[in-house]
């Protein structure tokens, strides 16, 4: 007899690569100003140390593709759960800069891996009247994983010594590592991604271990929709046939690193440094953004199957937009800096429920199953490229005119506004099969 109830599961395995995106993603939060005075960086190579991960997360999102799609998600996130413990033992242990540069490059793999393929698995096995929360479980984890590393970074901090507090935030990761990488040898493949591949037998006995009542009749419905669309897209992602999801996926992408989210995780304690809090106080502030972050994300994957994700994108770019112009306008002095805070507050609070909640879904709804890795890849290698270039530059912007970035965050999120409602078709309760009539009416 099946085994019912594995659909959460399996679920729930493959959003726990989200938790290690997020840890992995903030957790250097915590490290930088021990990086400065331990490898003696100035801005710039602060900023090169820190956008090693996300140079390599671009060339995992790039890469994860064409296996996910050729071997299916679950054999290559295998791989990438061996990245992530693997890295953050070299990092904890890192003997020298150029080996936690390495290491830190080798997390930046699993994290742009894991981003293409964990919602494509999610978004292929989930029902398509909760494929918006289901999929979007993988963005809670990433917030999850944030507030994880910033109370994981405070407590470190506290009980560690000052010598080797970095070594120590670095390698706590390993051990939800090694719970993920266990995880995924429980879980079932995808059978919309079986079937894709003429596997029917396992197809079927996968849906009947995720628990789907009508297995026979499911995958006779998933045949022929998967069928149909070879039929009328023969051939590889095409920038001729695929022209408007890859289009929609670059314009979400960019906006949400435009936003200036990761920039402003990555380097919160600065910007609290920055605006006079002490090193205690500045941790306390970063756990106070993310569990903003955290909450926001609950509230935005509620909301995503009933407003749907076009409507949680125009409220968050509204509301980011006045934040940010005020966070500029605090750093200049026209308005008290006890304000930041709250400023930081609610812009995380408006991302969270709308880019943050809407991403990974919209991304992982919009290509046929066919080239869906891959053309998920083009939207996360959009992403992962558009935060390298931030991370990069964002400390040296900031050292000279700390409001500057901020108000180039509030203009983007003015254009997103005006993108959005012109182009982006609605997606909320489309089965996965009618997604690419969806696209071409819009």
């Amino acid at each position: 007899m099946a085994r019912r109830g594995l659909l959460g599961e399996s679920i729930a395995t493959a959003a726990l690569a989200g938790l290690l995106f997020g840890f992995d993603t903030a957790v250097v939060a915590g490290v930088t100003a021990d990086w400065r005075m331990v490898f003696n960086l100035d801005d710039a190579a602060l900023g090169l140390t820190v956008s090693a991960a996300i140079w390599g997360t671009l060339a995992g999102a790039l890469c994860a593709g064409l296996p996910g799609d050729r071997y299916g998600a679950r054999a290559v996130l295998r791989v990438l759960a061996a990245f992530y413990v693997a890295s953050a033992l070299v990092a904890a242990f890192s003997w020298g800069l150029g080996s936690l540069v390495a290491a830190r490059f080798v997390t930046g793999l699993a994290i742009g891996g894991s981003s293409v393929l964990a919602p494509v698995y999610i978004a292929e096995i989930a029902p398509p009247a909760r494929r918006g929360r289901l999929v979007g479980l993988f963005q809670l984890m990433v917030v999850s994983g944030i507030l994880v590393a910033f109370l994981s970074n405070a407590v470190v901090g506290q009980i560690a010594s000052d010598a080797t507090a970095w070594r120590w935030k670095l390698g706590v990761p390993t051990l939800p590592a090694l719970i993920f990488l266990m995880l995924l040898y429980r879980i079932p493949g995808s059978p919309r991604w079986l079937i894709a591949r003429g596997r029917e037998a396992e197809a079927r006995a996968a849906l009947e271990l995720i628990g789907v009542a009508h297995p026979a009749a499911e995958l006779q419905v998933l045949r022929e929709g998967i069928h149909a669309d070879a039929e009328a897209r023969a051939g590889g992602l095409s920038l001729t046939l695929h022209r408007k999801p890859i289009l929609l996926a670059v314009l979400l992408a960019g906006f949400n690193q435009l936003a200036g989210i990761n920039a402003i995780l990555y380097y919160s304690n600065d910007i609290f440094h920055a605006a006079g809090y002490g090193r205690l106080s500045s941790d306390l502030q970063t756990i106070a953004v993310g569990a903003t972050n955290l909450v926001f994300t609950l509230v935005g994957l509620a909301l995503i199957d009933r407003l749907g994700r076009k409507t949680l994108l125009l409220i968050g770019a509204i509301g980011m937009a006045v934040c940010l112009a005020i966070v500029a306008a605090i750093f200049w002095g026209a308005l008290p800096k006890a304000l930041l805070i709250v400023m930081l507050v609610g812009y995380i609070a408006f991302f969270a429920l709308s880019q943050g909640a809407v991403i990974w879904v919209y991304l992982s709804e919009i290509f046929p199953t066919r080239v869906r890795a891959r053309g998920m890849g083009i939207g996360s290698s959009t992403h992962w490229l558009m935060n390298a270039v931030i991370a990069l530059v964002f400390p040296v912007v900031a050292r000279h005119s700390t409001g500057a970035p901020f108000l180039f965050f509030a203009a983007m999120m003015a254009l997103q506004f005006v993108v959005v409602l012109a182009f982006f078709p609605e997606t909320k309760g489309v089965a996965l099969e009618k997604m690419d009539a969806r696209m071409e009416k819009a």
